[in-house]
């Protein structure tokens, strides 16, 4: 998705056009296209393989900003995000298509097995990364699940949610009380909060199995 925000951007699209909206999901929905056919043919190697895409998709895109003056914070932007300047018409379009998915989920839960998984799973962090970065979006992808995984089923979604309402305040706490990046901050504090929350969960189950 970033690369193809990053195509559109040397081609002198604007950034918030519909041409750049379109490039990055159609970079997105290939993405998970090979995701998908990796899976399909080369389990065993699908781990190493989207290492390998995230690696080269990146260095693609520091490629094609390498003559660009602009483009070392441009890419900054795409990574780090800007969640304290997203304009409400952004947060608009991305809750529609969040609600959209919710309701699928709830109505046509099989809809998001197979290859419909990873494409609605482009769409919505297409429209994600574009708000807060891609380092934010993966980051509250990544650790309040890895936070509660050894917790019980029937509490760890909402100790998830707790995990990531948390992180998230106190990012922006520390970002606002020492003047940091808000994207870098939130997602240091996320990950604090899961360690955190991760050793708690460890003490408790720790008498239970001795």
């Amino acid at each position: 998705m970033g690369l193809g925000v990053i195509v559109a951007f040397g081609l002198g699209w604007d950034d918030h056009g519909w041409e750049t909206q379109l490039a990055a999901v159609i970079a997105a929905l290939l993405g998970a296209a090979a995701i998908c056919a990796a899976e399909k043919f080369c389990r065993r190697e699908q781990e190493a393989l989207i290492g390998v895409g995230f690696v080269l998709a990146a260095t693609a895109s520091i490629l094609l900003l390498a003559d660009n003056p602009q483009g070392g914070e441009h890419l900054r932007e795409l990574l780090v995000g800007q969640i304290l300047w997203v304009s409400w018409s952004q947060l608009f379009i991305t809750a529609i298509i969040a609600l959209s998915f919710l309701l699928l989920w709830f109505l046509r839960r099989q809809a998001f097995s197979g290859i419909g998984f990873y494409l609605l799973f482009a769409i919505a962090i297409t429209t994600s990364v574009q708000l807060v970065g891609v380092y934010l979006v993966f980051a509250s992808l990544i650790i309040p699940a890895l936070a509660v995984s050894s917790a019980k089923a029937e509490a760890s979604l909402w100790l998830g949610y707790g995990v990531g309402v948390l992180g998230y305040m106190l990012g922006l706490m520390a970002s606002s009380v020492w003047d940091l990046p808000s994207g870098a901050a939130i997602t240091w504090s996320l990950a604090l909060v899961a360690v955190i929350c991760r050793t708690c969960l460890w003490i408790i189950r720790k008498p239970l199995n001795t």
